[in-house]
């Protein structure tokens, strides 16, 4: 997937509960430089609305990379409303997670940075939930 693609639905999260936070903003904006997009190129996204387009042809790893990020991008605000958990769990149906992956996310996935031990425990936490 594109990462022009992950920004437009990290957005289209943070902008369900009305507004984007400054936080949630300046994390998809880092997420954005981790994959080599220009805030020039992320920031007049957040003035638009974008279609939910999630991709087919994912590895196991990006589908975990793309999920993780969405969860903690709901948490940041720390307010986590139904509508993005709902949002959180079409998406994770989409890229091929029973819903109930979405319990342990919340669960594990932590607002700021988590450790490679974490992540990886994570990671094989979550797999269990992926039809093949």
């Amino acid at each position: 997937m594109s990462a022009l693609a992950q920004m437009k639905l990290l957005i289209s999260l943070a902008q369900i509960d009305g507004t984007v936070a400054d936080r949630e903003r300046n994390y998809i904006i880092n997420i954005g430089r981790a994959n080599n997009v220009y805030p020039d190129e992320v920031k007049p996204l957040f003035d638009k609305r974008h279609d939910l387009i999630v991709p087919e042809d994912l590895s196991d790893d990006r589908k975990f990379d793309y999920l993780f990020s969405l969860v903690q991008l709901m948490k940041i605000d720390e307010r986590m409303y139904k509508e993005e958990i709902m949002f959180c769990s079409k998406i994770a149906s989409n890229l091929g997670y029973d819903q109930q992956v979405m319990f342990e996310l919340l669960l594990h996935v932590k607002a700021g940075a988590m450790g490679t031990d974490e992540m990886s425990g994570l990671k094989s936490l979550v797999q269990k939930y992926l039809h093949h």
